[in-house]
Parts: C-alpha cells; sequence; structure tokens
C-alpha cells in the first residue's frame, strides 16, 4: 500500500486540447486539491446546449480527499462551473477578494451562498491543504486580481501559472510577482503547467495601457454618444472607459445584466475607481445631450440575447442606435464567434454609426503571454518538466517547442488530455492510467440529461424534420379503425404536399394490412415494418430522411 501513498498525481479534467472549461486536480495519497472550476460555452453542433463544463466522476469518487477548491481568478472559463461543483461537493473554496467577490453572485443565484466557505487568499502568503502548501504570486491579466499557484508537495514544487501575461504598466499598477517566480526557479521546480491560448502569436502582448490611448482617441473625435462594448469582465477595460469619460465630460451608463453585477461588485470592493456622478442610471440616458454620454454594454461577441446585438437589431428597450453614434467593439471574437460579430458590425453600419472594431484599430489587446513572454516566464522558473495547459492541441505542440528553446529536456514535455494523469514519484515523472472523465452538459435547469443520443436526435430533426403516423387497430381482427393521420413538422408544408402524404398514407395502410395478414401482432414489429416501408418511399421522393414515429393504439 505504501507505493500507492507517495506519488503525486496531476489530472487535469478540463482545459486541455480545448479552450475553458479548465480544471486541475492534484493528488497525493489522501489528499486532493482542485485549481479553477470552470465552463466552455457550446460549439455548434451542440444544440440547445447552454453551457458544458467537466465531468467531475472521479472527484465524486473521492470526494473525503478534497481539502479545497483554489481559484486563480474571476473568469468564466475558470470560476463557471464552480456552482455546480459545490453541489455534489462541499469544500472550502480559496480565492482573492475579487474572484470570492464574482463567486458570491453565482453562489447566491444557486442558493448556495450561506453554505459554502469561502476564504480570501492574498498573494504570497501560503495556506495548508493537507499535505499540499498553496502559495498564491500576483500575474497581470485582463481582469484584476489574478493570480498563479506555487504549489508546494511532498514530491517537490509545482508552478501553476493560471492565465498571464506580462505587462510592465498595469492599469491597477499591480505587476506581475517576477521575483517570485525567479526565486522558485532558483530553489528547483519540479514541474510547470503553463497557459498556452498566444503561443502561436511571437512577440509581446501589448500593454493594456495601449487600449486606453485608443479609447481616448476615439473619444476626442466622437461628437455624439459612444457605446462600448467589452467582456463584462475586464475591469481594467472598464476602468479605462470610466477614466476617458471623465476627461471628456461624459456621463457613463451600464446595460447588460453582467457588465451591471461586475461593475457594482468591483466598486464595492475598490477595484474600479469612479468619480461620484460619473455613473449614471440606462433610464436617463435620453436625457443627457448625445455628446455626454457613454453607453457600456456587454455583446462584444455578437451574442444573440446581449445588448449590443439588441440595440443592432433596435430591438433593446432602453438605448436604440442613432446615425452618428460612434460604436467601439472592444474586444476580439472568440474563434467560433466570428460570424456573430461580423454580422452585428454590418447591421451596426447599415444604422449609420460609425463602428470602431479591433481589425481596423487597436481597441483590444489579448490578456495572454505572446511567444516571448512564454519564454520569459520559462526562463525565470526552469522547471524539470513542463505540460502546457489552456490550448488547443497546435497551441500546447507550439508551446513545448518554445520550453524546449529555452533549455527544458524535450523528453520532459507531456502534452495530456482530458483524465490523463502525470505521476510524479522521486523525481521522475510518467503518464498513468486515465481517470473518468469528459463533458457534461447543461440545458436548463438540466445537468447532464442531455448527452449523445438527444444531441443526435436534434441534429436530425433540425436536417429532415419529422413525421408523426397515428393508426388505430382493431384488437380482434387486426383492421385499421381510424388513421393512418399523418402529422408533418419541418419535413414538408403539407398543404403544398397532400399528394406525397396521400401516397404516404397508402404506403403505411398497404404494409399494415400486409403485415397482419401475415399474422404479426407485435407491436414493435409493427412500428418498425410501418418505419422502414414509410423510410424507402420518403427517400425515393425527397432525397430526405425525416424521423419516422409510428405510433400504434388498439381498441
Amino acid at each position: 500500500m505504501s507505493k500507492t501513498n507517495n506519488k503525486l498525481s496531476i489530472i487535469p479534467l478540463g482545459g486541455v486540447g480545448e479552450i475553458g472549461k479548465n480544471m486541475t486536480a492534484y493528488v497525493f495519497g489522501n489528499d486532493i486539491i482542485v485549481v479553477d472550476t470552470g465552463l466552455k460555452f457550446p460549439e455548434e453542433e451542440m444544440l440547445g446546449i447552454d453551457i458544458v463544463i467537466p465531468d467531475i466522476t472521479y472527484l465524486i469518487e473521492n470526494k473525503n480527499k478534497i481539502r479545497g477548491v483554489f481559484l486563480t481568478h474571476g473568469h468564466e472559463d475558470h470560476i463557471g462551473g464552480l456552482p455546480y461543483f459545490l453541489k455534489h461537493i462541499n469544500v472550502p473554496v480559496y480565492g482573492t477578494r475579487l474572484t470570492l467577490g464574482l463567486v458570491e453572485g453565482k453562489l447566491r443565484e444557486h442558493n448556495l451562498l450561506d453554505v459554502t466557505k469561502l476564504i480570501t487568499i492574498s498573494p504570497r502568503v501560503g495556506i495548508k491543504a493537507g499535505v499540499f502548501t498553496v502559495t498564491p504570486f500576483l500575474n497581470n491579466h485582463s481582469i484584476p486580481d489574478t493570480v498563479g499557484f506555487a504549489i508546494d508537495t511532498p514530491e517537490g514544487i509545482i508552478v501553476h501559472t493560471g492565465d498571464f501575461k506580462f505587462d510592465f504598466t498595469p492599469v491597477d499598477g499591480q505587476h506581475a510577482d517576477m521575483y517570485m517566480l525567479a526565486a522558485l526557479g532558483e530553489k528547483g521546480v519540479l514541474a510547470m503547467l503553463s497557459d498556452s491560448t498566444n503561443a502561436e502569436r511571437p512577440g509581446f502582448t501589448m500593454s493594456e495601457r495601449v487600449v486606453g490611448q485608443t479609447i481616448d482617441d476615439a473619444f476626442r473625435q466622437a461628437d455624439r454618444r459612444i457605446i462600448l462594448a467589452t467582456f463584462a469582465s475586464n475591469l481594467h477595460r472598464i476602468q479605462q472607459v470610466f477614466e476617458s469619460a471623465e476627461k471628456f465630460g461624459r456621463k457613463v451608463a451600464v446595460v447588460g445584466r453582467s457588465m451591471v453585477n461586475n461593475i457594482n461588485v468591483a466598486i464595492d470592493l475598490g477595484y474600479l475607481h469612479v468619480v461620484k456622478g460619473t455613473l449614471i442610471d440606462a433610464d436617463d440616458i435620453n436625457k443627457l445631450p448625445a455628446d455626454k454620454v457613454v453607453i457600456l454594454s456587454t455583446g462584444s461577441q455578437g451574442e444573440a440575447m446581449s445588448a449590443l446585438t439588441r440595440m443592432a437589431r433596435a430591438t433593446h428597450r432602453k438605448v436604440e442606435i442613432m446615425p452618428g453614434d460612434t460604436v467601439i467593439i472592444a474586444s476580439s471574437p472568440i474563434p467560433g464567434n466570428e460570424k456573430y460579430v461580423s454580422r452585428t458590425i454590418d447591421q451596426l453600419f447599415r444604422i449609420g454609426a460609425k463602428v470602431i472594431y479591433q481589425s481596423v484599430s487597436g481597441v483590444h489587446v489579448s490578456g495572454h503571454a505572446s511567444q516571448e513572454e512564454l519564454k520569459l516566464m520559462l526562463s525565470l522558473v526552469r522547471p524539470k518538466y513542463f505540460v502546457p495547459v489552456h490550448g488547443e492541441y497546435r497551441m500546447l505542440k507550439k508551446h513545448i517547442e518554445l520550453a524546449v528553446g529555452t533549455g527544458v529536456d524535450p523528453d520532459n514535455c507531456f502534452i495530456v488530455d482530458i483524465g490523463d494523469q502525470i505521476e510524479l514519484q522521486n523525481g521522475k515523472a510518467r503518464i498513468g492510467a486515465k481517470v473518468p472523465s469528459g463533458t457534461v452538459l447543461i440545458d436548463g435547469l438540466g445537468v447532464g440529461d442531455v448527452g449523445n443520443i438527444v444531441l443526435r436526435d436534434r441534429k436530425l430533426l433540425s436536417q429532415d424534420g419529422i413525421l408523426v403516423v397515428v393508426v388505430t387497430l382493431s384488437k380482434q381482427d387486426g383492421t385499421i379503425l381510424s388513421g393512418p393521420d399523418i402529422i408533418s413538422r419541418g419535413f414538408v408544408y403539407v398543404r403544398e404536399s397532400e399528394q406525397l402524404l396521400e401516397e404516404a398514407n397508402k404506403i403505411v395502410t398497404g404494409t399494415l394490412q400486409r403485415m397482419v395478414a401475415e399474422n404479426v401482432s407485435e407491436w414493435s414489429s409493427l412500428k418498425t415494418g410501418v418505419r422502414d416501408a414509410l423510410s424507402r418511399f420518403l427517400y425515393e421522393q425527397t432525397r430526405r430522411r425525416p424521423m419516422i414515429l409510428p405510433i400504434i393504439m388498439e381498441v
């Protein structure tokens, strides 16, 4: 037994081979800590799904060993899955003040706030959790109060960078803790898990201050209202919008629920500094002259229900965009959202707005390190083993090339899949057995009740529609008493396809009569017979394969 207890396992349960739903478990003997519990937004083929979270079966099976959840920062892809996690596993949650401020709102919505223990952490102050000691270090990112973790384990020190960049002129004056990283490197780091989001991007990521200058220029030139859309969590950018508004004598109104929530939390906790009187209610927008207003909005990703998209379609209750208004989209499209963003930009131009967006101006910089900063992190920490995380496969691959360039042994670099275990024992690392893992889909209130089969049905329904055949048979002799009635949805327009449906009717009747004459009375056989015959006929006539649901009743 003693042998199994003295190895450290690092298990990514999300966030490798993908962007989003970041979650990593660190296991040693009878102690487990979890870093981040994120969510991911659904891909296009996940019809009707709202969000995607990691499968935590492994953690539920070992819930008595879990000593706590440690959060790096307050972005959805790191904290979004927390309420679903806590419903199964109630353990203390550790995070910085702002991160926990954002978490509180989430837990309140899920009625979990009173039963969850939230513990505020500070940079450079270690926290004991079982055999682990977790020490946060400050990072620069697109949200304040972002940290990475130095995790002291019986096998050695692991550095979990979290999301980071090196911004030498940060908006909030909080510099990344390069001294601590260098000191860890000097002491000796066994392994590092590092952010790979921009591993393909050469050079350095520009400072967030660059966006502040662009916003200033746009404010200087705008002669009517300004509508600025950005991520609700990008508080550094929001801070710069308030500063520009104050400089040019404009008032700021906020629309979009998540933006309002985040700004309220950040002002309460002192992370956003707003001069009294600058912030106005959305209802007062029309009471002020057009050149005295800035509207901060969500919807920089072209999401269907977001504030900016509704304004572009002229369906927003409080704000209508007028010709001559300046709209600034201060973010870059998340991969997969480009189409929606371009559609919104097109609609805004049609209305007559001036639109400033990323591909034509510097209104967005990334919150993630580019290649030179990733090399800087590797050179400071100098890990023996290296595991790139937080990226799609090609990004992880590229990050390993960078690591090898800085002197990490190629044999000591691991690209892992979700559920793989990296086992570290006596200074040696290997890939161990997989643990149960994967994705859980959330649709409305249902968590995990929609799987591949339901999605496949939704896909079929979305492609060729459905045909329902209703027939009543006599119990005595199996003759048809009523029907067959054929109901079509999403297959053909009934009024224009009467002939086709009459033919289909005859085929169903003929099939049933033939089967009853052959003494087939098994319900499943009758249904299969009707489905097969109808499917063949419809495919010959239309080259489509609608879902066919025969409903047979006996009287």
